[in-house]
């Protein structure tokens, strides 16, 4: 009897372009799929563990076209792996590699232990473009700014995406599986997950469709109103990356067929793939980025470091009485998604405004957020603490409300998200009220607040910090 291959699949949710599933295929051997809701899973906020267990339900359905399915399970994963080991009498183990600091301390851990037990462990590249250690600088070391590690990459040739495999091998019996709907992933995004679920995008054939509709009728637009968070200029693909329902080499060669094509916003598309690569190159090569200020001299910092006082809550709840930030805060509870543009001002107000510890912030999203990602969401707060990697300067200081007049003139993004002060408003802005937990005891019919600090107090005193630290 041939010994079978254990598929361990993790963030990695699709046939095509998946490089781990293809050499299980090719193995000649039976393959048994296995997601395990691991020690690293079992640490997601509730969004994004919620998000994760819809994704690996929806690659399920997927495998079972090849004439497969996927085993849950639950425990440490060198646990399972070694039931599922004595169970099936497998001889290797393929995945996807992972990059963060937690999961390299479990995936360097199991495959010590596999390897102890004379077991193949094979990992494989997917989750990124280029190999962490493949991009360094003249010197050998790593690149701190984005702008050059753009150039050093963007011409790079970049191989085409793997066919799906059209079968594979079952094993003689499979091994028993859990039912995920037993294990209740919604039960910790209390009454928000019903509001949420109407606005994912889950699974391999809707990640397609959402990517070739951008670039079919937005891609052109892209560049020049990106910022813009009512007109729908984005791919929204991050939510699919971040659970790899599609691979960033599919995007970057759809990409790169647009800029040889002549769309406007091609380029811009793939420098923001390649600024998910950067994260990815941070968080690897200086993990502390996750948990500890990625800049000198910014530990004794005087942030508020307590996520419980009165002006944290209300920013918490999108009722700081700034529009852009409520806005936005609500945005995230509504859709589990908020936009880009939008992060960095309700970032900039945590962190500067509010003078609030960034990790306050990153905790928040990370327990938000549909397209929770580790490296990004670090990279991102950081950045725009001033704590990170940005070339602008750290005293910079967005206003959200001159933000706000700028990029939302007519006030279109406010008004889908803020029901105060409206006579009917839309069902997004009322589905805050829906979303959110009811200890937080909202009322939909109270006047909008009045502003937690004022823009011009809250720069103010973020000044008057910078100016006394010796940075």
């Amino acid at each position: 009897m041939i010994s079978p291959v254990l598929y361990w699949v993790r963030r990695d949710f699709r046939l095509a372009d998946n490089p781990a599933l293809c050499a299980a295929a090719a193995s000649g051997r039976p393959v048994i799929p296995v997601f395990i809701l691991d020690e690293v899973a079992e640490r997601h906020g509730a969004c994004p563990k919620w998000r994760l267990g819809l994704g690996a339900e929806a690659f399920a359905r997927s495998l079972e076209g090849l004439g497969s399915r996927l085993i849950f399970r639950r425990g440490r994963a060198m646990d399972v792996l070694d039931e599922l080991l004595d169970e099936t009498n497998a001889e290797s183990v393929v995945w996807t590699r992972a990059y963060d600091p937690d999961s390299v301390a479990r995936d360097t851990a199991v495959k010590a232990a596999l390897k102890a037990r004379s077991i193949g462990a094979d990992s494989h590249k997917g989750h990124v473009l280029f190999e962490p250690w493949d991009v360094k600088t003249g010197q050998g070391g790593l690149y701190r700014v984005y702008t050059p590690f753009w150039k050093a990459v963007k011409d790079r040739e970049i191989a085409g995406p793997l066919a799906a495999p059209d079968h594979l091998a079952p094993p003689a019996s499979w091994p028993k599986s859990d039912d995920p709907a037993a294990w209740n992933l919604a039960l910790a995004m209390d009454r928000g997950a019903e509001v949420v679920a109407q606005h994912l995008c889950v699974g391999e054939a809707a990640a397609r469709d959402r990517l070739d509709a951008f670039i079919q009728t937005r891609i052109d637009l892209y560049k020049a109103r990106r910022d813009y968070p009512a007109d729908g200029a984005t791919s929204r693909l991050s939510e699919n990356l971040t659970y790899g329902e599609i691979s960033p080499r599919l995007c970057w060669h759809a990409g790169q067929r647009a800029m040889a094509e002549g769309r406007a916003g091609a380029e811009h598309f793939l420098r923001e793939i390649v600024w998910r690569e950067f994260a990815y190159h941070l968080v690897f090569h200086t993990p502390e980025i996750t948990t500890r200020n990625w800049r000198e001299g910014w530990d004794s910092f005087p942030w508020n470091r307590d996520a419980t006082t009165p002006d944290v809550r209300r920013w918490r709840e999108g009722r700081t009485g700034i529009r852009f930030v409520d806005a936005a805060m609500r945005e995230m509870y509504v859709t589990g998604h908020m936009h880009n543009r939008a992060r960095m001002i309700v970032g900039s107000f945590l962190t500067k405004h509010l003078m609030s510890h960034w990790k306050i912030g990153l905790d928040w999203f990370a327990d938000c957020l549909a397209d929770w990602d580790p490296a990004s969401n670090a990279m991102g707060w950081q950045w725009v603490a001033g704590s990170g990697p940005d070339a602008a300067p750290y005293f910079r200081v967005f206003n959200p409300e001159t933000q706000l007049e700028k990029f939302d003139a007519d006030g279109a993004y406010a008004r889908a998200w803020i029901a105060e002060g409206q006579s009917e408003p839309p069902k997004t802005a009322s589905d805050d009220f829906r979303a959110v937990p009811l200890a937080w005891d909202l009322d939909a019919l109270a006047a909008y607040p009045e502003p937690v600090i004022t823009v011009a107090a809250g720069r103010k005193r973020a000044l008057a910090a910078y100016e006394a630290r010796d940075f």
